[in-house]
């Protein structure tokens, strides 16, 4: 029988408990981690969101009746305990904070009984993640997750202190929006009031913020929600939260300098993590050449090294076809993989397949320097040997090769060395390695699409002496963009804006738009940059993406509470779902059944 506080107060939390509180009285509210009853003496271990507490429940001490109530304390019962503390009388627990003391119960109510729950609510649970997700809130008892959720709030605390000390006003910017089929695809919202159309959920407040510039608020912040609608990953989500900035009179060294700091105190004040200042910076063109990534993990080596002069006249149709097409050989060295079995070899092949390559080829060299390779025969010595001191291959290493458009080129190589770093044990866990990604292309070409698309968005700037290839060689107009990389994940991007009607006109002109279908999309930013615009930049951070790593998780599910799985489905609530005919109805919607008719309404 579940009993009620009747004006009972907790004093403290399990762990603001100490040594230096010995002989107070207390009073101490949570849930039962375990209890274990010895006869005379019934230990119990009283979790909250701060950590573990030892209760000790002696019928000499706290009576019969409570007692007797202590004897019915099963895991996940809610209990308000008051109580003396003590040393521990017996062995001290190291891995608690409160592992020196206890408390001494002398009055106990049970304010909630439990179920058994369907798993153990314990730290890096080993029970399915789709059973943890479907009882979510028992899954957020676990104390790891509780830390990740604390961590990501006072990341956003202290992220709000240091932007309002640096000038930033915080303002909300709206929910329901207009689409703009721009990049991934929008959640769309009915209107009621207004029969046939739809708002869009934001992807991110991009628009709203450059007004914010327009209307002179100057330093613009928000932690914002964002949506879209795109096939999940680890580190994806259909929602999210953006820690967002706009500023105005500024250039990009101003947006970096802000951002370094930022960095700088959140990684110092929650993990004690010194950031050395500035953060080293690459341009996309020398991250690509090098790492076949644009977000290159920096806590290892294996860099890509180019062979195609090397190998344009070679006898190897594989890698003279690449060249003949346009594209790059690339390789990279897995030192001391040498010996690496065949059938392992022939795994990475499969690995490099997922990424567009036809295959990969290879040489592994033995420890005696003697090497087997999957194209020597079309090769001369002296081409195999220039090969080999191109990538520094010494007896014992496999040297690895995709040829094909740099594109496929770059994603496999930049892919594959990732994957060997994790199979050969090369990420230290506990580095931090920042940098910055700068001067993107301005667009890319979109094959679906036959055109010219933003890379980042429409109204990034381009740089000012790339500005008479717009016309000419739009492919290679760089961006006054930037991202912010750490360990292999962009945390954060952005760019200065377009701020010149002119610029941005022939913006979207090499983006295909008319002025028209223009002015149909943006049409009110448009408009407010008749009126006096200034200069402006900013940078948004994918802030769950960020604690994710700072809490070292893989995965971007464990610092949200209630998340989705990759279907964007909710297990706990079951959402998505049907909804009453009534309500679609009102909303003068009618759905096409499996068989593509439409369900009347």
């Amino acid at each position: 029988m579940a009993e009620s506080m009747q004006g009972l107060k907790r004093s403290h939390r399990c762990t603001e408990v100490s040594r230096s509180m010995v002989g107070t009285e207390i009073t101490v509210m949570g849930w039962v981690q375990k209890s274990r009853n010895k006869g005379g003496i019934i230990f119990v271990d009283l979790r909250d969101r701060s950590g573990i507490l030892q209760l000790i429940f002696e019928e000499s001490q706290c009576g019969t009746e409570c007692f007797e109530k202590a004897t019915r304390l099963r895991s996940e019962y809610v209990i308000a305990v008051t109580g003396t503390v003590r040393l521990r009388e017996g062995a001290v627990n190291e891995n608690l904070l409160t592992g020196d003391i206890e408390l001494i119960a002398n009055s106990l109510r049970i304010l909630s009984e439990a179920e058994t729950p369907p798993f153990p609510i314990e730290e890096n649970s080993k029970t399915k993640e789709e059973l943890r997700l479907k009882y979510r809130y028992l899954d957020l008892r676990r104390p790891d997750l509780q830390r990740n959720l604390m961590m990501k709030s006072r990341v956003a605390t202290l992220a709000r202190q240091f932007m309002a000390e640096e000038g930033f006003l915080e303002i909300e910017t709206p929910m329901l929006t207009k689409s703009t089929p721009e990049g991934a695809r929008d959640y769309l919202v009915p209107s009621r009031v207004h029969p046939g159309t739809f708002y869009a959920l934001p992807q991110s407040p991009q628009i709203f913020k450059q007004l914010l510039m327009c209307s002179g608020y100057d330093r613009y912040f928000q932690i914002a929600r964002c949506f879209r609608d795109e096939d999940l990953r680890a580190d994806r989500q259909p929602e999210f939260t953006q820690m967002d900035m706009e500023l105005s009179f500024v250039d990009v060294e101003d947006v970096i300098d802000v951002n370094e700091r930022l960095l700088a105190k959140l990684f110092q004040d929650i993990l004690g993590v010194c950031i050395q200042l500035p953060i080293r910076r690459m341009t996309w063109q020398e991250a690509m050449d090098r790492f076949g990534s644009d977000k290159p993990d920096l806590r290892f080596g294996m860099e890509l090294t180019d062979i195609s002069e090397i190998v344009k006249n070679c006898g190897f149709g594989v890698f003279t076809g690449a060249l003949a097409n346009g594209g790059t050989v690339r390789g990279i060295n897995a030192k001391g993989q040498g010996a690496m079995p065949r059938k392992k070899i022939d795994a990475l092949v499969e690995f490099a397949k997922t990424y567009g390559a036809r295959g990969l080829a290879y040489i592994a060299i033995a420890e005696d320097g003697t090497y087997k390779s999957s194209f020597a025969k079309f090769m001369t010595e002296d081409e195999m040997i220039r090969v080999m001191e191109a990538l520094d291959g010494r007896p014992g290493d496999l040297l690895l090769f995709a040829a094909d458009k740099n594109k496929v080129v770059w994603d496999t190589l930049g892919a594959l060395r990732c994957h060997l770093a994790e199979m050969m044990g090369l990420i230290d866990p506990d580095r931090f390695e920042f940098v910055w990604i700068t001067e993107f292309p301005l667009l890319e070409w979109s094959e679906e699409q036959n055109r010219y698309t933003a890379m980042h968005h429409p109204f990034t700037m381009p740089m000012e002496e790339d500005l008479a290839l717009i016309d000419t060689d739009p492919g290679k107009v760089r961006a006054k963009a930037y991202d912010i990389v750490l360990n292999g994940n962009e945390i954060g991007g952005g760019s200065v804006r377009i701020h010149q009607n002119d610029i941005q006109e022939k913006m979207f002109e090499c983006l295909g738009f008319t002025k028209e279908q223009a002015y149909e999309r943006f049409g009110f930013l448009l408009d407010a940059f008749k009126y006096g615009v200034p200069p402006h930049a900013g940078l948004a951070y994918g802030l769950d993406r960020l604690v994710m790593i700072m809490a070292k998780q893989e995965s971007i599910r464990d610092v949200i509470a209630f998340p989705k799985v990759k279907d964007a489905s909710c297990l706990m609530t079951n959402a998505p779902d049907i909804v009453d005919d009534s309500q679609l109805e009102e909303l003068g919607i009618c759905l096409a059944d499996q068989n593509s008719e439409e369900r009347q309404i």
